[in-house]
């Protein structure tokens, strides 16, 4: 069946194209009787307007672009579910969209975004675009007017709003945590060494080494690309030295690096204790429960989707960072303190 269109129907009243239109959007230049009778044909012939030209006419579209690095990360579901929560509430949708850690399938996405089918946009940046750190298609969207919000993986060369993690103090945090609770020998494992999180989780690590005169062992980070075999590298590290404290450095290889101890005889948290990365539900029903950093994801998406809709709506206002504290939640992966 043929769509109908607003030129169709100003032919069937002989009437013009914009008293149609008004007559549609319930405008007060149109005689009562004639938008009465304009409606309900459109009702009959079940007309709907052609949002993707209005919004272009109007120059809004009241969409929301949204680019996270990795969907399996549970921290970024908690982020999305705060931004579209947001976004709802003040009459915005989004569109989300997933670079798998490639820049350019994010370079992709962001000129997308950049023909004008957004009005903001919101991102945490691949891993890949951190490694390079030059951002022209960001830069793009920026300098066509169009708002970004990065969160959590950001980049100090592009000027915008963001909201991001104290990954440092958390790093350093848990750490000490581990110390405390009689830890010598703790390892780290990172698999996403080259994000700006992993290193600044590193950089706190190493902080809270050095505060205590403990010297800081290369051997004891194994930093993971996705062409490792966990396995094998953590035979590596349970050989050398007496480990007795994992890091985990995102929730996934926590429970994985877990299951590889626990295959291998050893009790957790008696033996080794281990600390991961995001309060996700895997970490809660894994066997012992993990000990688990909280990044606050649902108020970190909260917090961008507030920020961006605010620059849309004031685009004049100076840039703002916003730093969100972690929170440690100590369950049965180590051990009580003494």
């Amino acid at each position: 069946m043929k769509k109908v269109t607003l030129k169709d129907i100003a032919g069937h009243f002989g009437v013009s194209i914009s008293t149609v239109s008004k007559a549609i959007n319930d405008s007060h230049e149109i005689s009562n009787d004639l938008k009465i009778k304009i409606q309900a044909y459109a009702k009959e012939k079940h007309y709907k307007p052609n949002r993707l030209a209005l919004n272009l006419l109007n120059k809004n579209t009241k969409t929301i672009g949204v680019i996270v690095p990795n969907i399996l990360n549970y921290f970024f579901v908690q982020v999305l579910y705060g931004i579209e929560k947001v976004a709802n509430e003040s009459g915005y949708n989004i569109i989300s969209c997933i670079s798998n850690e490639s820049s350019a399938k994010e370079t992709k996405t962001l000129e997308f975004f950049d023909a004008g089918t957004v009005d903001g946009v919101i991102m945490s940046l691949a891993e890949e675009s951190q490694n390079e750190d030059t951002h022209e298609a960001l830069i793009d969207v920026i300098n066509n007017d169009i708002p970004v919000v990065l969160f959590d993986r950001v980049s100090e060369n592009v000027q915008c709003d963001k909201v991001v993690v104290d990954d440092l103090e958390a790093g350093y945090k848990i750490t000490k945590h581990l110390i405390n609770i009689g830890c010598k020998n703790i390892a780290v494992v990172n698999p996403i060494s080259s994000s700006s999180v992993g290193k600044l989780r590193l950089l706190g690590y190493k902080k809270a080494l050095e505060e205590l005169d403990i010297p800081f062992d290369p051997k004891l980070v194994i930093n993971l690309t996705i062409k490792d075999d966990l396995d094998l590298l953590m035979s590596f590290l349970l050989n050398y030295k007496t480990i007795d404290g994992i890091i985990g450095i995102d929730e996934l290889i926590a429970v994985q690096v877990l299951e590889v101890v626990k295959a291998r005889g050893y009790n957790v948290p008696n033996d080794i204790s281990i600390i991961g990365f995001t309060n996700g539900q895997l970490s809660k029903y894994v066997t012992p429960s993990l000990t688990m950093v909280s990044q606050h994801g649902k108020y970190i998406g909260e917090q961008t989707a507030k920020l961006l809709i605010n620059r849309i709506k004031n685009p004049g206002l100076p840039y703002e960072t916003k730093v969100v504290k972690t929170s440690l939640l100590v369950r049965d992966s180590t051990k009580k303190l003494q």
